[in-house]
């Protein structure tokens, strides 16, 4: 897909996720997401190979999945008479290398309703996650190694 193709297409979701379909910003969408990819062209390099969109597109599916469970999870902790959670900050070890990687990961994590990335360590091995429940820190970890960041490592290994 052409970078101008993809840009329309990143246009049309902006103007459907901020809910105004004005031509103004239809452009401003349009625009934004040109100078988004071509920030990010470098971790596109080779997106042609065969796969690379699909893999794309499950983290993508993945990260859609994620919130809405997420949101669910967090929409019934709060709603129970008893506020029974155990919030907290763990460290997750991480295996994804690059800054990107790092910078993506961090963020879908603070996406997903529930858990916000606090900091990464300097030698950048351990990211750490704040958790509105923590009664079961190895299942998050599990859940975040097996779901963000294998995804991440398929859609952008080199």
């Amino acid at each position: 897909m052409s970078l101008y193709a993809l840009s329309v297409l990143m246009a049309v979701i902006w103007a459907v996720v901020s809910g105004g379909f004005s031509l103004h910003n239809l452009l401003f969408g349009f625009v934004l997401s040109l100078l988004t990819l071509s920030i990010l062209r470098s971790q596109f390099e080779g997106a042609g190979r065969p796969g690379r969109t699909r893999r794309i597109l499950s983290l993508i599916l993945l990260f859609l999945v994620e919130l809405a469970k997420s949101a669910w999870k967090v929409a019934h902790l709060v709603l129970r008479p008893n506020l029974e959670i155990k919030p907290g900050i763990f460290a997750y070890p991480l295996q994804v290398k690059t800054d990107f990687e790092i910078a993506l990961l961090a963020n879908l994590i603070t996406l997903t309703p529930g858990t916000l990335s606090v900091d990464v360590s300097e030698d950048r091995s351990t990211l750490y996650v704040h958790g509105i429940d923590c009664g079961d820190v190895e299942a998050a970890r599990r859940d975040i190694a097996e779901g963000f960041e294998k995804k991440i490592m398929e859609a952008f290994a080199r």
